[in-house]
């Protein structure tokens, strides 16, 4: 029996909760595990440099054998302080399976409420949230603030970019509800004058705001920029993972219940 382009999101807040959450959790070790083999070498790479500038002596500036010893010192301190590189690379799947749980919570909380104003079936109401969160919390931060690797970024501006990404964030959700509206604003024009008028509001939108907030560019100039690049690409194919496997196993998990819902009782 196919399902209706009208059939409900079925299930209550609760079952929405837990269909939510184990999507999040199957979404983030897939995406930690792009993360391992595909973000951490480029990170690898990064503290390389970092640590190899680190021990390089300035040029014009010498140091006494006590003052080397003691920088050592300190420096031996600060190693002893820090999580080990094996331990941060198996502490991301930790980390990403809860922010999986987390962004499944939101995903499942958003769709229980946006399914009492719109005929789209579950799992493409579910898709939709999926790729309407993406392009908010990712995509929109990230052409304004990419990621950086380990050995970029002054520590003592981190506060400042911090509250700057959460305003992009902000930015992406405004663009995105603006466009989602002006979509639904024009419900009696064809499907596609709909679908270019909600993009162009999306990406008018998005581009006011980077217009308005400022830029950051702690890059140094000896930095590799294929290096960069790399990192930057691995970053975004692991949040898109995430927000990609969220999306479908939700979906699926959705259309799974509908269809056993669907099935006539004998």
């Amino acid at each position: 029996m196919p399902l209706s382009d009208t059939a409900e999101l079925t299930g209550s807040l609760k079952t929405l909760l837990l269909r939510g959450l184990l999507a999040g959790l199957i979404a983030g070790l897939l995406a930690a595990t792009v993360g391992y083999f595909v973000g951490e070498p480029k990170i690898d790479a990064a503290i390389a440099i970092e640590e190899a500038q680190a021990a390089a002596p300035t040029a014009g500036e010498g140091h006494s054998d006590g003052a080397a010893e003691a920088a050592g010192h300190s420096h031996g301190e600060e190693d002893e302080a820090t999580v080990s590189r094996p331990d941060q690379k198996r502490g991301q799947f930790l980390a990403l399976a809860l922010a999986g749980l987390a962004f499944g919570a939101l995903l499942a909380t958003a769709a229980g409420w946006a399914r009492r104003f719109t005929t789209l079936s579950g799992p493409k109401l579910v898709l939709g949230l999926a790729l309407g969160g993406w392009l908010a919390i990712v995509l929109v931060p990230f052409f304004k603030y990419p990621a950086n690797p380990p050995a970029v970024g002054d520590p003592e501006t981190i506060n400042d970019r911090t509250w700057l990404w959460v305003a992009a964030v902000l930015l992406g959700f405004a663009a995105v509800g603006i466009g989602v509206y002006v979509y639904r604003l024009l419900e009696k024009q064809p499907d596609t004058v709909r679908l270019i008028a909600g993009v162009a509001a999306f990406v008018l939108i998005t581009a006011i705001g980077y217009i308005l907030l400022p830029g950051i560019n702690e890059v140094k100039s000896d930095f590799p920029p294929s290096l960069l690049w790399e990192f930057r690409v691995a970053s975004l194919a692991e949040t898109a993972t995430l927000w990609i496997s969220l999306g479908l196993a939700f979906a699926a998990l959705t259309e799974f219940a509908t269809r056993k819902q669907a099935q006539p009782v004998s």
